[in-house]
C-alpha cells in the first residue's frame, strides 16, 4: 500500500511542470496578444488587426471596435500580469494599465483573451 502512495506522489510531483507549462504558455500568449493589439492599433489597419479579434456573432466589426478604441485614446502602458480563466482554459484574462485619452486610469485594465483557432485572440 505504501508503495502506491509513494508512486502516486511521485507521479503527480512529476506530472505538475507540465500543468505549470502549459498554464504560463497559454498566460504568454494571452500578453503577447494583447501586446501586439495594441502595437498595431495606431495603424487602425483592420487587415492586421481583424485577425488579433475575437470574431463571430454578436461581435463588434474591428472597424466599429477600433473607432471606439481611437475615440477614447485608449493605450496599453503595460501588461501587469495574465492568468488562465478558471472557467475556461482555453482563455486567459490580461490584466494590464491603460491610458484613456494620454491620462493613466487608475485602475488595472482586464482584457480576456480567447483561443480561437490556430491562434489567441482578444476580446473587446
Amino acid at each position: 500500500m505504501r508503495r502506491r502512495t509513494v508512486a502516486l506522489a511521485v507521479g503527480l510531483w512529476l506530472s505538475a511542470p507540465g500543468c505549470t507549462s502549459t498554464t504560463s504558455s497559454k498566460a504568454e500568449a494571452g500578453e503577447a496578444a494583447v501586446r501586439r493589439f495594441f502595437q498595431a492599433l495606431p495603424s487602425g489597419d483592420c487587415a492586421v488587426l481583424g485577425p488579433m479579434l475575437v470574431s463571430g456573432q454578436g461581435v463588434p466589426s474591428c472597424e466599429e471596435t477600433v473607432k471606439d478604441l481611437r475615440e477614447h485614446g485608449m493605450g496599453l502602458v503595460d501588461v501587469l500580469d495574465a492568468k488562465v480563466d478558471g472557467r475556461d482554459p482555453n482563455a486567459v484574462v490580461v490584466r494590464a494599465r491603460v491610458s484613456q485619452g494620454g491620462t493613466e486610469r487608475a485602475e488595472p485594465f482586464l482584457f480576456r483573451v480567447e483561443r480561437q483557432g490556430d491562434g489567441w485572440r482578444l476580446r473587446l
